[in-house]
C-alpha cells in the first residue's frame, strides 16, 4: 500500500464517519475532504475542483430549476387537491392512486419538492376524511423513490452515477435506459405498500387539532399578574416567571390592547393578562408565591387549523417541518431568532421522534423536525415566503391560506419540461444542455424568475456533489479504488460477477441509511468500475446495481430526505421506519441480484 492510498483511505474513512454522524453539514465534510487531498498531494488544483464543471453537477443545479418552475405553476398541488377528495370515498383507491400519481411524477422531477407540495394536501385530506396521517405520508415517500428509479432525471443520484461514468470513457446513461428494472422495482413497491407494508404503519399521526396533537392541554394558559407579583414592574426578560420557571409570554393583554410576541423589553404591570407557554401543574404550585392566579376561562382550542384562541382571531396555529438542507440546520430557535425575525413563536418540537414542549427555545434543530408555531395573522405571509424562496427552507404542512401560483404559465412550464426529456431521450441533445437550455427559456418567458433560479438551486447538494467527486477521483487515481475492488472481488469473486452485484447492491444500500445516498453512489462508483476492469466485464451492470440502492432507502428516516421529511408530521419513531422498510429493501436487494444481469447483461 502506497502513502497515498494510506491518505486516501484515512480521509474515505473520516468523511463516511462525518457523513453518517453529521456532526458538521454534508457539504463542509465534502469540501474539507476535497482540500485535504489536494494539500496532500494527492490530487492536483484542477483534479480537485473538477466536481463544479463536472456534466453531472451542471445537470442536477439546473433540474432544480426546472423543478421550481413546476411547482410555482401549481400543476403539482392542482393535480394532488383532485386526488385528496378520493380520501373522502374510499381510503384505499385514494391511497393507490397518490403513489402511482407521485411516483409518476418523481420520474421526471425532483422527488423532494413533490413530496414537500403532497405533504399538506395529505394533512388536510387526513383531517378532512378522519383517516391516519401517518398511513398516508409513508406510502407517498417511498412512492417518491419508486418513482424516481425509473427514469434518469428520477434522481439527481441517476445523474451522478452517469456523469462519472462518462469520466472513465463510459457510456452516460440514456434517459429511459433504467426503466424496465425501475418499472420492476415501483410494481413490486405498489404492491408490497398496498397489501403488507400499510399494515405494519403504527395509527400515528391522526389526531385531530395542533394542540392535541402536540399535547400542549397542560402547556397552555393564561395567568393575571396580582399588585403583589415578583414581575411587577419589570421587563419581560429579567421577570422571575421568564428567569425562573422557564415560561415563554406568548400575548400580554392590558386595558383592552392586545401585545402579541411582545418584546422582552416590555415592561409588566398589575393586572396584565399573560398568555404563557409552560407546565401547567408547575405554575399551579408556585402561582402564590409569584402573585399570580389562572384565568379560570382561558380555554385554548382550533378551528380548523386557523384560530386556537377565543379571544384572539388574528392569531393561529401553524405546524412546519425544517426542510432538509435548510439553513435552520444546526442552530436553535434562540440563535434563529424566530420572534425578531418572523414575528412568532415555537410552542413545541418534535425532535428526532421525542415531543419536545420544554426549553423548546435552545434545542438544536435538525431536518425533519416539526415545529408547532404560534404567529400572528400578519405576521404568517413571512414564515409563507420563506417557504417559497425557490426550494423549501421552511415546510408549512397547514397553510392558512392559499399560495399564490402562476397557473397561467402552468402549460408553458409543463411543455417545456416534456420538451428536455424528449431532447435527451433521443440524444439530440446532451441532458446538461437540455436542463439549461430549458432553464433559460423558463427565465425568458418568465415562468421563473433569475432570483429565484438561483435561490432554486440547492447549493449544500451542488457544494456535496463537487466535493464527493474529488473523493471518487482520488480513490482512482491513487489506485485505493483498484485495491478494494481486488480484496472484494477476493472474497466473493469466485461466486461470480453476480455476486459482485449483490455485494454493491448491499453495501450502498446500507451506506445510504446512514449518510448522503449521493455521496455513498459517488464513492462507490470508482470501485465498481475498477471492479469490472478487474474481472474484465462490462461495468454497467455494477453501475446499476449502485443506482438502484443508493435511490432505495426505506429503513430508517434519516436514509433518504423525503423519509426525513415526513418523520416528524407523520408522528413516527425510528421503529417504524425499520419495521416497514427492512422487508422492502430485502426484496429489492434480492430482485436487483437476479434481475440486474438479465436488464444489464455482462
Amino acid at each position: 500500500m502506497t502513502l497515498e492510498i494510506g491518505i486516501v483511505l484515512v480521509v474515505l474513512a473520516g468523511a463516511v464517519v462525518m457523513f453518517a454522524t453529521e456532526r458538521y453539514p454534508v457539504d463542509v465534510v465534502a469540501i474539507v475532504a476535497m482540500s485535504v487531498l489536494v494539500i496532500s498531494g494527492v490530487l492536483t488544483p484542477v483534479q480537485g475542483v473538477s466536481g463544479f464543471s463536472n456534466t453531472a453537477t451542471i445537470t442536477v443545479a439546473f433540474m432544480f430549476v426546472l423543478s421550481a418552475a413546476l411547482f410555482k405553476s401549481g400543476a403539482v398541488v392542482s393535480i394532488g387537491n383532485r386526488i385528496a377528495q378520493l380520501f373522502k370515498y374510499n381510503f384505499w383507491v385514494g391511497i393507490l392512486v397518490t403513489m402511482i400519481t407521485v411516483g409518476v411524477i418523481s420520474a421526471f422531477i425532483n422527488n423532494t419538492p413533490v413530496v414537500a407540495i403532497f405533504i399538506p394536501i395529505m394533512v388536510g385530506a387526513a383531517a378532512q376524511s378522519k383517516l391516519s396521517l401517518a398511513k398516508m405520508l409513508m406510502p407517498l415517500s417511498f412512492a417518491s423513490m419508486f418513482g424516481g428509479v425509473c427514469t434518469l432525471i428520477g434522481t439527481s443520484t441517476n445523474i451522478l452515477v452517469s456523469g462519472v461514468a462518462t469520466e472513465y470513457d463510459l457510456e452516460p446513461f440514456s434517459m429511459f435506459e433504467m426503466s424496465r428494472m425501475g418499472l420492476v422495482f415501483f410494481g413490486v413497491g405498489l404492491v408490497y405498500m398496498m397489501t403488507i407494508g400499510i399494515h405494519l404503519i403504527p395509527d400515528r399521526g391522526g389526531e385531530n387539532g395542533l394542540i392535541k396533537k402536540f399535547g400542549m392541554g397542560d402547556y397552555l394558559t393564561e395567568i393575571i399578574l396580582l399588585a403583589n407579583a415578583s414581575s411587577v414592574g419589570k421587563t419581560i426578560k429579567n421577570s422571575p416567571l421568564v428567569k425562573k420557571l422557564d415560561i415563554d409570554i406568548l400575548e400580554v393583554k392590558r386595558k383592552g390592547d392586545v401585545f402579541i410576541n411582545p418584546s422582552g423589553e416590555m415592561r409588566l404591570e398589575e393586572s396584565d393578562i399573560l398568555k404563557v407557554r409552560c407546565d401547567v401543574q408547575k405554575i399551579k404550585t408556585l402561582k402564590d408565591r409569584e402573585g399570580i392566579i389562572l384565568k379560570s376561562d382561558a380555554k385554548f382550542r382550533e378551528i380548523e387549523g386557523d384560530n386556537y384562541n377565543q379571544n384572539n382571531e388574528n392569531v393561529v396555529l401553524v405546524e412546519a417541518v425544517v426542510a432538509p438542507n435548510s439553513p435552520f440546520e444546526g442552530k436553535s430557535v434562540k440563535q434563529i431568532g424566530f420572534r425578531q425575525k418572523f414575528g412568532a413563536t415555537v410552542l413545541a418540537i418534535r425532535h428526532r421522534g421525542e415531543l419536545m414542549r420544554d426549553k423548546v427555545a435552545n434545542t438544536e434543530l435538525r431536518a425533519g423536525d416539526t415545529l408547532l408555531i404560534e404567529v400572528d395573522k400578519a405576521h404568517l405571509v413571512n414564515l409563507q415566503q420563506l417557504e417559497l424562496q425557490g426550494r423549501n427552507t421552511f415546510l408549512i404542512v397547514n397553510e392558512v391560506d392559499i399560495p399564490e401560483y402562476r397557473t397561467d404559465k402552468m402549460l408553458t412550464v409543463v411543455l417545456t419540461i416534456a420538451v428536455v426529456v424528449l431532447l435527451a431521450s433521443l440524444e439530440i441533445m446532451p441532458i446538461m444542455m437540455a436542463a439549461i437550455t430549458g432553464s433559460m427559456f423558463l427565465v425568458l418567458t418568465r415562468c421563473i424568475t433569475m432570483e429565484e433560479a438561483y435561490n432554486a438551486i440547492d447549493w449544500k447538494v451542488i457544494f456535496l456533489l463537487a466535493g464527493a467527486l474529488s473523493l471518487g477521483v482520488a480513490l482512482d487515481v491513487s489506485g485505493a479504488a483498484a485495491l478494494i475492488s481486488k480484496s472484494m472481488i477476493m472474497l466473493v469473486g469466485s461466486l461470480g460477477p453476480v455476486a459482485i452485484i449483490s455485494g454493491l447492491y448491499l453495501i450502498t444500500s446500507l451506506l445510504t441509511e446512514s449518510m448522503s445516498n449521493n455521496a455513498s453512489a459517488v464513492l462507490l462508483t470508482p470501485i465498481a468500475i475498477a471492479a469490472s476492469v478487474e474481472m474484465g466485464v462490462d461495468a454497467r451492470p455494477l453501475l446499476m446495481a449502485i443506482t438502484f440502492a443508493a435511490s432505495s432507502s426505506f429503513m430508517t428516516p434519516v436514509g433518504y430526505q423525503t423519509n426525513t421529511m415526513i418523520y416528524g408530521v407523520g408522528a413516527y419513531s425510528f421503529k417504524d421506519f425499520l419495521r416497514v422498510g427492512a422487508p422492502l429493501n430485502l426484496i429489492f436487494w434480492i430482485l436487483a441480484t437476479f434481475l440486474i444481469p438479465v436488464f444489464f447483461p455482462f
